[in-house]
């Protein structure tokens, strides 16, 4: 099956499959193949598919049809052939041949929407996992706010939640530690209470003649708000003025409750429990010795409320630190959102900037001094760009100027690679291999005499040493030549690999010159 791939033009990444026999192609919607682009006539040239075979015939056009860079009016075409028609160039495909080929290097608008929007396989490293979740299932919802609000405002908006959790988290907790520690000591001071009032009233307990027992120290104690004595029945027994009452104040009830639920445990527990209006609630189980079961038994429960100042005081002072580091903390976010914007504009700044000076014919391509290498694939893209506005504006009366081959230019890198001291391999346009010397086949496993003149991608035994040549390949050919660089481990050996490419007078990639230099 032979397909029509549009490499160069407005249209470039276009597919279009051949079906058997004709297949006329032009700006008439008519045509199989619709091509709306200016200069193109109506009905342009025809592809005729007979098994095999595939010819080309010019339909009379009126800026006619190139084959390889030669005006034909009939012709047979092959695999890779190129086509040049106003503002494109069209190569001729054969699948089962170049599949692997074609997929790797043209790709339709379908494909890179989907590639965009496909979050790929989870991986399976955790740390990967990690990254990989907060980028596909956290961040999408920031994308998404972000197509309501503009982005400085949700940086804004950020910063200011990062403050907040940040003293929230922080400060927050340093401050309720204390808040804990006063309650301990008040608790430990309630104890102390409950200790004396059965040391002091030891033989009224044993009695269990709890209406004797002597409680008034409590009430002059500094910090005692109240304080309740009872039996297990919930009958008030100091203070006096309360004598023979049922407990009902919520806190005194809780106690009882928990005092009849653990009242056969012998433990001495101290109950606290933080209440309203910066008071605290102590209470304690008081018990005293059975001659006849020969233990010690629960007899009643001594509750008192606390209103210390010092909570008050420390509450009052936990309030004031935490505004004051909040607003320091949103100061000093302030401060770093400023550095954040800017420093992320600035580039932006400077593509705009770029991009005008080279349209207006100042510089070349697109360059940076800033390392923000997110950038460079867009950065990359539009060097293409502009690099075919330049082509189409050099074009005078001709459409296409004749393709130039590629073999003066593997010639001089081959040139080059007899005096290289390292592993150096060379390219053709097509990422075909032209030239190996004997340190890279050792280093690749692949062979000159074996693999000359064929895709990278077939005689690579590695296929992601294949994509990652391809795409610094890709990468070089977009930024004007300019060497690019990444690493792979080839025989269990981290190495950076560097290419660097020839540019030739159509402003297309022409050769590329690959070399290693292992890590240590």
């Amino acid at each position: 099956m032979y397909k029509l791939v549009v490499v160069a033009g407005k249209m470039r990444g276009k597919e279009f499959v051949l079906e058997d026999g004709e297949n006329s192609l032009g700006r008439d919607e008519s045509c199989e193949i619709h091509f709306p682009v200016a200069g193109v006539s109506k009905r342009h040239f025809s592809i005729s598919v007979a098994s095999d075979s595939c010819y080309i015939k010019d339909l009379g056009s009126s800026n006619g049809t190139f084959l390889n860079g030669k005006a034909i009016k009939r012709a047979t075409v092959e695999n890779g052939d190129k086509i040049a028609l106003p503002d494109s160039i069209i190569q001729v495909v054969h699948v089962e041949e170049k599949k692997v080929v074609i997929r790797k290097r043209v790709k339709n608008d379908e494909d890179d929407d989907s590639d965009f929007m496909d979050p790929g396989p989870i991986p399976n490293n955790i740390i990967s996992k990690v990254f990989w979740l907060f980028k596909n299932k956290i961040m999408p919802v920031i994308h998404g706010i972000n197509e309501e609000y503009e982005w400085q405002h949700l940086l804004g908006i950020l910063f200011a939640l990062f403050s907040i959790a940040a003293i929230s988290l922080t400060i927050f907790p340093a401050l309720q530690e204390s808040k804990k520690i006063l309650i301990r000591e008040t608790a430990t001071r309630g104890s102390s209470y409950a200790d004396m009032v059965a040391r002091m009233n030891n033989q009224a307990l044993e009695k269990r003649e709890l209406d004797k027992v002597n409680t008034s120290f409590i009430k002059g104690e500094e910090g005692v708000k109240d304080y309740r004595l009872f039996d297990l029945n919930g009958r008030i027994v100091r203070p006096l003025s309360l004598l023979n009452e049922v407990v009902g104040d919520t806190f005194y009830v809780y106690a009882w409750q928990q005092a009849r639920a653990n009242a056969d445990n012998g433990q001495q527990k101290v109950l606290k429990k933080l209440l309203d209006d910066g008071e605290i609630g102590i209470a304690k189980k008081i018990f005293a010795f059975n001659p006849r079961s020969g233990k010690n038994e629960c007899v009643g429960v001594i509750a008192i409320k606390f209103e210390p100042t010092a909570l008050k005081i420390e509450a009052a002072k936990s309030r004031k630190a935490y505004m004051e580091s909040l607003v320091t903390t949103a100061l000093v976010a302030i401060v770093f959102f400023g550095f954040v914007y800017y420093l992320t504009v600035r580039p932006l700044e400077e593509i705009n900037f770029q991009i005008e000076e080279s349209l207006r014919g100042k510089r070349k391509g697109l360059d940076s001094q800033f390392l923000f290498s997110e950038l460079n694939p867009l950065r990359n893209s539009i060097n293409a760009l502009l690099a075919r506005i330049r082509e189409l504006n050099n074009e005078e009366d001709t459409d296409f100027a004749e393709e130039e081959s590629d073999e003066t230019y593997v010639r001089q890198l081959y040139e080059f690679m007899q005096g290289a001291n390292g592993p150096t391999l060379i390219l053709d346009s097509q990422k075909n291999l032209s030239h190996i010397n004997l340190e890279a086949e050792d280093l690749t496993g692949m062979r000159e005499t074996s693999s000359q003149g064929m895709s990278l991608l077939d005689v690579s035994r590695e296929q992601g040493f294949a994509a990652t040549v391809i795409e610094l390949c890709d990468n070089s050919a977009n930024n004007l030549g300019t060497n690019q660089q990444g690493e792979y481990e080839l025989g269990g050996v981290a190495h950076t690999v560097h290419v660097s490419s020839l540019i030739g007078k159509d402003n297309f990639a022409k050769s590329f010159y690959i070399t290693f230099v292992r890590i240590e």
